[in-house]
């Protein structure tokens, strides 16, 4: 595993994703809604940015944009078909790029259900999906420009990853998702446990 993904908590409940590529030292950042915890985390790490990545065009996740592109002069990659909604791209994807981060790369989903420009990223070197707001712990995203079937299709998509890979997701939501589910499978044994975990 050569890239590592590090949470930088965020506004009250977001998170941030900081990616290290081992092998040449290359620094990215995933969706940033504020610049200052994410400066503050990359000059922990040595004071380095190469590439921004987003997920969607949300401020929750891109507002921090504009003051890391002016310390750090990164690369920004998003949708291609939401790049009219997004921060002035350098890199605009589509489904089934992939993007060169180092040594490493990053694969592109196309994942519209919480927004219809949503786009989640795949790093098989790491075995990390950075899913934004479509898979959650315990839950997935609301739909806000979606339909419940593109929720779906975009989900399955994940099916193929490996089961150990791991979901650097947008939020935490995971007790309220677990209240959730709860109601709707309150005697699943299984999510009882896990529900349980999370309260404490």
């Amino acid at each position: 595993m050569t890239v590592t993904a590090q949470a930088i908590p965020m506004l009250s409940d977001n998170y941030a994703w900081l990616l290290r590529d081992q092998p040449s030292g290359a620094v990215a950042i995933v969706d940033p809604a504020e610049s200052d915890p994410a400066i503050a985390a990359i000059e922990a790490a040595g004071g380095r940015l190469d590439m921004i990545f987003l997920t969607h065009h949300h401020g929750d996740h891109i507002d921090g944009v504009a003051g890391l592109v002016a310390r750090y002069h990164p690369q920004v990659v998003g949708n291609a078909a939401d790049a009219h909604r997004l921060p002035k791209l350098d890199i605009a994807v589509r489904e089934g790029d992939e993007v060169a981060f180092g040594a490493a790369k990053l694969a592109v989903f196309d994942t519209p259900g919480h927004t219809l420009g949503h786009i989640a990223y795949y790093i098989a070197d790491g075995g990390i999906l950075l899913p934004g707001d479509t898979l959650f712990s315990l839950g997935c995203g609301r739909l806000f420009e979606g339909k419940p079937e593109d929720m779906f299709r975009a989900l399955r998509k994940f099916d193929a990853l490996p089961d150990d890979t791991l979901v650097c997701a947008g939020h935490e939501y995971t007790a309220s998702n677990a209240k959730f589910a709860l109601a709707v499978d309150g005697e699943n044994a299984a999510l009882k446990s896990r529900a349980e975990q999370v309260a404490h």
